[in-house]
């Protein structure tokens, strides 16, 4: 990690009014000091030619594997890549060895976020005893310490557990993060719209803060478009690159495999709609990774995931601004705003007194996706040989240099 106390962003774009506008942003310290045109004073000079200057990226739907699984990734290796990707702020799901269902194993998790990582890491607590869905988390115990709850990974089945996990989350303000998926149908598009529907009626009666996780399927966004037509707008979902640019018709091997699959085209096209008409009001990875044994068995034996921090900005660059699908206003709002605004994250912007969490992106210059440039410990990428615009040459985090491309 480099630092410096101060760094002049020199010659980039700025999103202002849905435009790109060249201007310069000052960072003193943890705080941008300056936007517009400003006069290298000696200062220490990133050039932004032909990059976009933007707040730091927010994912709220990481797997950082540590503490438990460090072969697959460790908190250390996975905000590296986080930062790589153009995200300042991430939250990591709690699939972990302690489970964090308890104040004792989730500060096993807060104490290694303190030492190793480069970004801003909010981890959540589980909803249930060790994910096996059978009774609630000690929420009460480490509510404090967490933005949200979620069994990521796996449905929560138990609906009278789940109810209570509600009635405590809106006590305590927090998020409830869904992995909707019934345990009959599992990962065919009924498992997760049957998820969805119930999951639905037990948020409307609670009236909790809550959110789906990596919809896929034209039921589902159905079923949440209809709740906020009902005026249920605490319940959110977000969708992932993946499922707006693959289908299952593509798929190679164990890279191309995840949870939720990949869907029929009909799916995607209906993922993408979603996400164009607001159904789905933000982006995230579901940064998954595995080794590179997991990955190469035989394709029904592989495990499900895949990576994604370092190319989601890209793909959501590439496949939906550059073609018009999406505004600048809204590449902003599903990759930053929303999903801090959701989860109560402090919100960074590019002006004068923001905390300097910052994103320097190239739209200029295509680059092809490598594996041997790859931070991560997982390289389970289908979009490996890719070429996207859109991709890092700076991250800053409270005005530190914490990647250079």
């Amino acid at each position: 990690m480099v630092s410096y106390k101060v760094i002049l962003i020199k010659n980039g774009y700025v999103i202002e009014n849905n435009s790109l506008v060249l201007k310069d942003v000052l960072v003193e310290d943890d705080k941008i000091v300056e936007v517009g045109v400003i006069e290298d004073k000696g200062y220490e000079v990133l050039d932004a030619k032909g990059c976009l200057v933007m707040p730091g990226a927010v994912d709220v739907h990481v797997h950082l594997r540590e503490p438990g699984f460090t072969k697959k990734e460790t908190i250390k290796t996975g905000t590296m890549s986080a930062a790589k990707g153009g995200f300042t702020t991430i939250m990591t799901m709690p699939n972990l060895n302690p489970v964090p269902d308890n104040l004792e194993a989730l500060k096993v998790q807060l104490d290694i976020i303190k030492r190793d990582a480069v970004v801003n890491v909010y981890p959540y607590g589980a909803v249930t005893v060790n994910q096996e869905d059978k009774e609630k988390a000690d929420i009460e115990g480490f509510y404090k310490y967490v933005k949200a709850i979620s069994d990521d990974g796996r449905g929560v089945n138990n609906l009278e557990v789940l109810k209570e996990a509600m009635l405590l989350a809106k006590k305590h303000d927090l998020v409830i993060a869904s992995h909707a998926e019934d345990n009959y149908w599992k990962y065919a598009p009924e498992g997760e719209f049957i998820a969805v529907r119930r999951e639905i009626e037990l948020a409307k009666e609670v009236g909790c803060k809550y959110h789906f996780c990596h919809m896929s399927t034209a039921e589902s966004f159905e079923a949440i478009r209809k709740a906020h037509e009902d005026g249920y707008t605490n319940i959110t979902c977000e969708v992932a690159p993946h499922h707006l640019v693959l289908n299952e018709e593509m798929i190679k091997d164990g890279n191309w495999k995840m949870n939720p699959p990949l869907r029929s085209e009909k799916n995607r096209l209906a993922t993408v709609e979603a996400l164009l008409d607001g159904t789905a009001i933000m982006v995230a990875s579901d940064h998954a990774p595995h080794t590179v044994e997991e990955k190469s068995r035989e394709y029904s034996k592989c495990l499900n995931g895949i990576i994604g921090l370092e190319t989601s900005l890209p793909i959501i660059y590439t496949s939906f601004v550059k073609t018009g699908m999406l505004s600048l206003d809204r590449f902003l709002e599903v990759m930053v705003y929303n999903p801090a605004k959701v989860f109560n994250l402090p919100m960074r912007k590019i002006m004068k007194g923001s905390i300097a969490d910052i994103a320097v992106i190239d739209i200029e210059n295509p680059h092809t996706y490598t594996k041997d440039e790859i931070l991560s410990k997982g390289v389970n990428s289908p979009f490996i040989g890719n070429t996207y615009y859109g991709f890092t040459r700076y991250t800053l985090v409270n005005g530190k240099l914490v990647y250079k491309g």
